[in-house]
């Protein structure tokens, strides 16, 4: 390879690494709190909304369902194990970058479903793990789909735990400032949530969404 060759081929790398850079900032911020529901304490994504907001920023994306070949040749969109039960698989490209990622097949008390229903012991009696069906596997496929894509960034925060994703925008403005003292807003309250020492340390995004919280909450109580 020639050094004009070489510094092209770096140069190109170095677009690619930044554009990488660039498109996990704007999924890793994006707010997809309406779109997702709760079951059992656990919030999930809605895997329609996820792949409609990664389409909005990359419409080149592409997505995978892993299939395997059982014993007699036939193509599953899942391994099985009898003992350990049923794993789904997936992977998203997005600008050239492809990551992947697995799931098992669980009931709603996060038991692994096997080909047959079975029985565990509880402090409240014994429960039953109902036999999986293609309607579980799915499911599974889908929430697998969501989890990968919340590997480029999309509802990674809900993965951490986190109410709201991570800001990385322009710092508060003096009008922010001024309004959130204009309502009232307790600022103690708004730095723990946000983990921050004083309300001055907020990004734009943040003290929006502080401000939006508090005009809708008057609102409501209006009417």
């Amino acid at each position: 390879m020639t050094q004009d060759n070489f510094e092209l081929v770096k140069a190109e790398k170095e677009k690619w690494e930044k554009e990488q850079e660039e498109l996990f900032k704007k999924f890793v911020q994006l707010n997809v709190n309406d779109y997702t529901e709760t079951k059992n304490n656990l919030t999930y994504l809605s895997w329609a909304f996820a792949w409609q907001e990664t389409l909005k920023i990359c419409p080149t994306a592409t997505y995978e369902i892993k299939h395997f070949s059982d014993k007699d040749g036939v193509s599953r969109c899942y391994q099985y194990d009898p003992i350990l039960g049923y794993m789904v698989f997936t992977s998203v490209t997005i600008n050239g970058l492809t990551r992947e990622m697995w799931l098992p097949v669980m009931d709603n008390a996060n038991k692994s479903m096997l080909d047959h229903p079975y029985k565990y012991a509880t402090k409240m009696g014994e429960k039953t793990v109902e036999q999986a069906t293609m309607f579980d596997i799915n499911k599974t496929i889908m929430r697998c789909l969501t989890k990968n894509l919340a590997m480029f960034g999309l509802g990674i925060y809900i993965y951490a735990g986190e109410d709201l994703p991570i800001e990385l925008g322009e710092p508060i403005t003096e009008k922010q400032i001024a309004r959130i003292r204009e309502l009232k807003i307790i600022e103690p309250n708004v730095c723990t949530k946000f983990k921050v020492k004083s309300i001055e340390e907020l990004t734009y995004q943040q003290a929006e969404f502080v401000i939006s919280t508090k005009e809708k909450a008057l609102e409501n109580k209006e009417k």
